[in-house]
């Protein structure tokens, strides 16, 4: 944490649409409240930063008070590889279409600029996954998730031969098309379209949900999030894939395990509200509560 003015380093979808008039907007909001606002100077060639008042280009390893992921969920996952680390705060300002990690909308600047200045929020820490891949004893990768680690099939015309152990227990092998594991902020990602249970945030578990399994058990799992889930990849079955997150990906050759358990450090989340996670879920999935007969309780 730094002394004197705070600083935030803004992390953007430099594809989007406006994107440059949309980080002057947000950068006029938090000068104005008195921070120092930089972004990654691999970003600041594309977004013409010598145009945007008040926006410097840094190197994205230095200390900040904040990070503020100006985006949709991808931008938010990207934006966490560089705040878990430090533990630094992170912030999501939505500008895609569902954004379910991001605390504001970005018209809502100037009051987010104001309210983290003043110190008028709260942080919450995410679970997040450590994976290990290992072949014969000996490891060959590792990486992490927030929202979830998926290990799938290499070729699309195989199916994926795994086993699947709890707690060094063995527990099913399946012929599928992948196994997600996901934390509670990932299960309204991967892991909901694969037919996973909705978790919530604050919930201590993992989901292990099996991808178009053909087996007779096949339902997805919520287990302790202080159990360990192994993945074996059937020796004579193609190469599989380790994706973390939709960002980060790992080849995982026959015969190989995948270890995924609970992170060894979480991703500090910024909250705003103390709005009850019901109500995030039906305003981003648009569930259709109006109208309702019933009686309302609070």
């Amino acid at each position: 944490m730094t002394t004197g003015t705070q600083q935030v380093l803004l992390v953007t979808h430099t594809g989007h649409a406006d994107i440059a008039d949309r980080v002057a907007s947000v950068a006029a909001a938090m000068t104005e409240a008195g921070f120092r606002v930089c972004v990654p100077e691999q970003e600041a060639e594309q977004l013409g930063i010598g145009d945007i008042a008040g926006v410097e280009g840094v190197s994205s390893e230095a200390e900040w008070d904040f990070i503020c992921a100006l985006g949709g969920d991808g931008t938010f996952l990207r934006a966490a590889e560089l705040a878990r680390p430090s533990g630094t705060p992170l912030v999501g300002i939505n500008l895609g279409r569902v954004g379910f990690l991001a605390e504001a909308e970005v018209d809502d600047m100037d009051r987010v600029a104001a309210r983290l200045v003043g110190g008028d929020y709260a942080v919450e820490e995410r679970l997040t996954v450590d994976t290990t891949v290992r072949r014969d004893g000996r490891v060959i990768g590792e990486s992490w998730a927030l929202n979830e680690a998926t290990v799938e099939k290499g070729r699309p015309d195989r199916m994926l031969e795994v086993l699947i152990e709890i707690d060094g227990r063995p527990l099913s092998r399946y012929g599928c098309d992948g196994v997600v594991c996901a934390t509670p902020s990932g299960s309204t990602a991967h892991a909901m379209s694969a037919g996973g249970p909705v978790v919530w945030p604050g919930v201590r578990a993992l989901q292990v949900v099996p991808i178009a399994a053909h087996a007779l058990f096949s339902r997805p799992l919520v287990v302790d999030d202080n159990s360990t889930i192994d993945i074996t990849i059937e020796p004579y079955a193609p190469a599989a894939m380790l994706t973390c997150d939709g960002r980060r990906s790992l080849k995982v050759p026959p015969g190989s395990v995948v270890t995924m358990r609970r992170g060894c450090a979480p991703v500090r989340v910024v909250r705003l509200t103390d709005r009850p996670f019901t109500d995030r879920l039906v305003a981003k999935l648009n569930l259709p509560v109006s109208g309702w007969r019933g009686h309302r309780i609070g």
